[in-house]
């Protein structure tokens, strides 16, 4: 199995795994919360080294991108488990980022406020560890930006604000369908928005590591087949 389709495995897993949280989101109201901390804090993963490493690396990949791994799988070997919501979900983000890869402006100024987001969260997290008692005197908490978990509620409301100022103004826009309790619920909303930018982000991965929608057709059984080896590689440690 080639690198390049374990990348693409990796890239689809994203998407389909944003766009299975989104469905379970508006129809269930809730959601595994270490598949939704995955895909956020891939938004964040802006150099990667290795394409694994927007998902939490190697080790700890089959575990962050369980859910989408398996929804590329199933979707390689035309299961019917996978719902029409869920992909319909996925080839909008994949839709929406070939629009906007023709918006280099808006790219830019995503981009931008991402770093913004991301330096709050550093703020969140320094204060939270400061409140356990975890720093000394009025000097703040320095992470790793890679370690930080930015799926908490500023940084989420953050996220969807970005979303509505700039993807949502393209003519273009996903349908999210569900229970109207739970789509009402300005919490879940920006669950959603986040979410929706995270299988975007993973559209762009997608297309970074050779991705095509065209390949959804015509090499998807290559793509499931890597995704079933790295599912199933398992966590050595």
């Amino acid at each position: 199995m080639s690198r390049s389709h374990n990348e693409q495995a990796i890239a689809l897993a994203g998407v389909f795994q944003a766009a299975s949280l989104v469905d379970q989101i508006a129809k269930r109201g809730m959601i595994p919360q270490n598949s939704f901390e995955a895909s956020i804090n891939s938004i964040f993963v802006t150099s990667p080294q290795a394409t694994e490493d927007v998902y939490g690396g190697v080790r700890d990949l089959p575990f962050n991108l369980q859910a989408g791994l398996k929804l590329a799988q199933d979707l390689a070997d035309n299961r019917a488990s996978v719902n029409r919501d869920i992909t319909r979900y996925a080839m909008g983000m994949l839709h929406l980022e070939s629009r906007l890869q023709k918006q280099p402006q808006m790219l830019d100024q995503i981009g931008q406020r991402l770093d913004q987001i991301g330096h709050q969260a550093m703020y969140y997290d320094s204060q939270d560890s400061a409140g356990d008692g975890n720093s000394s005197g009025s000097e703040a908490v320095v992470q790793d930006p890679q370690e930080l978990n930015y799926a908490r509620g500023p940084v989420i409301s953050n996220i969807a604000q970005l979303y509505q100022e700039t993807i949502s103004t393209f003519s273009f826009r996903i349908q999210v369908t569900g229970e109207p309790r739970n789509l009402k619920n300005n919490d879940n909303a920006d669950k959603i928005r986040a979410l929706l930018l995270a299988g975007i982000r993973a559209a762009i991965l997608w297309r970074q590591v050779g991705g095509r929608r065209w390949q959804l057709l015509f090499y998807r059984s290559r793509v499931g087949k890597a995704a079933k080896r790295i599912l199933h590689s398992g966590v050595s440690h």
